[in-house]
């Protein structure tokens, strides 16, 4: 496989039971193989999408000083502004590396309802209020618009999952309904000093949850995949389409029949290094945090013990924040 395959879920948004079991075959197949597909006819209004794009390029475009009156105030909260140096991604897959050459905001879901589940004790450790910049105005809007859509999105890829695995089409529902998934806004600035050695704007990792949907941009420097061969093979990003990934929690739910793949974002060559800088817009699918990630194949042949969603999230958090002195 020399890239990644582009699915066009189309028929499957606007026809029957049929047209979305053709396209689960598609994603079946190529989950197997690599794990990553392009996704097109997904149905987002590419207006969503500019508008974040925008308003994040204008956040990340504001000097330090004033990107850094967005850090959350209580340490170690996952909402805000987070500055480069502070994460090594390769630490989530025991590997070592100098920490990843990028910045990024992380948000998740606006609201949420009083009950229990949201506003107990377990549930504040993922229902956290979002921390928004000042600067650019209606960044919060734009964010949340964006992650509306992805909610959507997210809920009918997890149906056509469903089918691809021979399940009723509605088996993930009552799994991802009260989902703690987040998103980050990854930065990537231009390089002006060589990286040290084996840093990586993004060091080789696999994702943590269900699944990833990516928004990019075409620049240099940019997402690779590990094939089976062992090649990199480099990820095309467009700004109108989306990357899929499968994360580890899927991985496991389907006893490997399923790839939660190795991935990088590589440093732009030398020559250009100075001038490109990229943002990916990255929503990670991350089921109910009390969901039990339970092998779905035959009794006594899974290859992991059951897990729940929110413990294992909690788990790569901690591996990859980079201790500061």
């Amino acid at each position: 496989m020399q890239r990644i395959p582009i699915i066009d879920v189309s028929a499957a948004r606007s026809g029957g039971l049929a047209a979305r079991q053709a396209i689960a075959r598609e994603i079946d197949a190529t989950c197997r193989e690599i794990g990553f597909f392009t996704v097109t006819g997904h149905g987002v209004p590419v207006a969503a999408m500019d508008e974040l794009r925008s308003k994040a390029h204008a956040f990340f475009a504001l000097p330090l000083q004033e990107k850094c009156k967005a850090i959350n105030p209580v340490p170690g909260t996952p909402r805000g502004y987070r500055a480069q140096g502070l994460e090594s991604l390769a630490q989530a897959n025991a590997g070592t590396a100098p920490p990843d050459l990028k910045e990024f905001y992380h948000f998740g879901r606006e609201s949420w309802p009083d009950e229990t589940y949201y506003t107990g004790p377990e549930g504040r450790r993922y229902f956290i209020p979002n921390f928004w910049p000042a600067t650019p105005e209606r960044f919060a809007s734009a964010a949340a618009a964006y992650y509306a859509e992805m909610e959507k999105l997210a809920a009918f890829m997890m149906q056509l999952t469903a089918l691809a695995l021979g399940l009723e089409e509605r088996f993930f529902d009552d799994k991802i309904d009260k989902h703690v998934s987040a998103m980050r806004l990854n930065f990537y600035p231009e390089q002006t000093s060589a990286p040290q050695p084996g840093q990586l704007r993004a060091g080789a990792h696999t994702d943590y949850g269900a699944f990833t949907i990516l928004n990019g941009e075409s620049v240099p420097g940019g997402l690779q995949v590990l094939a089976k061969n062992g090649q990199w093979i480099d990820v095309e990003t467009d700004p109108q389409t989306f990357v899929i990934n499968i994360g580890d929690l899927l991985m496991r739910w389907t006893n490997d029949r399923w790839v939660s793949n190795t991935h990088r974002v590589v440093n732009p060559p030398a020559s250009v290094a100075s001038q490109a800088k990229r943002l990916s817009i990255a929503f990670f699918q991350q089921p109910n945090y009390d969901a039990l990630i339970e092998c779905i194949a035959p009794r006594g042949q899974a290859k992991y013990p059951p897990v729940r969603s929110g413990d294992y999230r909690d788990l790569k958090y901690r591996q990859t924040t980079v201790a500061v002195a």
